[in-house]
Order: C-alpha cells, then sequence, then structure tokens
C-alpha cells in the first residue's frame, strides 16, 4: 500500500490510491483491476478528483512535449492511448479521451463535456491519458500526484481579494 503524507486529508490519500492502482492496472492491461480502482474512484468527490486529474493530465503534456504543444501532437496522444488500451478495455471511449485531452488543456468547457458524456465515462478515459503520458514519460505516478494535490491545497488557501 502506498504511503501518502501523513498532512493530506483522507479524500485525497483516497484520490491518490484510487488513481495509483488504476494507473497500475491501465499498464498492466488488466481490465478487472483497472475497473476496481475506477469504481472505488467513483465514490470520491468528482470536482476533487476531475482537478487532480487535469492538473497531471497538463503536467505530463507539458513535459513529454518539451518544444510546445500543438494540435498533432495531442491528436497524437489521443491516438496511441486509444491503440494502447483498445487490446484490454472494452469500455474504451474514443470521444471522452478527447474530452479529457481539451478539458484538461482548457480548450472546451470540462464540466459541460463531463455532465454530456458521463463522469464515470470520462473517469475511465482520464486515467487511461494519465497512464499513457506516465509512460511515456517514463516517470512513476507519485510524484505527479503529489503536485497536483499540492497545488489544489495551496490554491485553496489562498485568500480572494
Amino acid at each position: 500500500m502506498q504511503q501518502w503524507p501523513a498532512d493530506w486529508p483522507r479524500p485525497a490519500k483516497d484520490i491518490a490510491t484510487g488513481t495509483s492502482d488504476a494507473v497500475a492496472a491501465a499498464a498492466a492491461g488488466d481490465a478487472d483491476a483497472y475497473a476496481a480502482a475506477v469504481d472505488g474512484l467513483l465514490t470520491a468527490d468528482a470536482d476533487q478528483v476531475r482537478s487532480v486529474h487535469s492538473a497531471m493530465v497538463r503536467e505530463l503534456l507539458e513535459d513529454t512535449h518539451a518544444d510546445g504543444l500543438s494540435g498533432e501532437a495531442v491528436q497524437e496522444v489521443l491516438e496511441r492511448c486509444a491503440r494502447a488500451a483498445a487490446v484490454w478495455l472494452p469500455t474504451l471511449d474514443v470521444g471522452a479521451l478527447a474530452v479529457v485531452l481539451t478539458g484538461s488543456l482548457g480548450l472546451t468547457d470540462y464540466d459541460e463535456d463531463t455532465v454530456r458524456v458521463g463522469w464515470p465515462v470520462v473517469l475511465r478515459q482520464a486515467l487511461l491519458v494519465i497512464a499513457d503520458l506516465l509512460a511515456v514519460a517514463q516517470a512513476p505516478v507519485d510524484g505527479y500526484l503529489g503536485r497536483a494535490i499540492g497545488e489544489i491545497a495551496r490554491a485553496e488557501t489562498v485568500e480572494m481579494p
């Protein structure tokens, strides 16, 4: 079991554990373990999960595309992720992969698209995008999770004028 910082609240630890478990299952192509991890994350607050995952996707896209992110690069991520997941995941939804990528980048209204597509579908695809980008970056999930949760915690403590 992953050990997360002691000062993280229980919801943050649960999101981090579920995300880490889903990424490991996706890397292994284990549909049953993936479904279990997704089911666990569905019990968490959807806005909090989406915030963490969006921050992770943005950072991973920046890290894996140091020369800048073009439309072609986003298309490449979408295609690579879809090809890899289609082999083992019968619930793959390519349209929802696009929602994750465009929503995380702020190119579309993520909230509206999530309502239209459905949170469980978007969540399943978001985790695929994260697993794909982590594999490309050859990086463990822990650092990206820590930075995403830390940034959200900092943003929540900043007082609005």
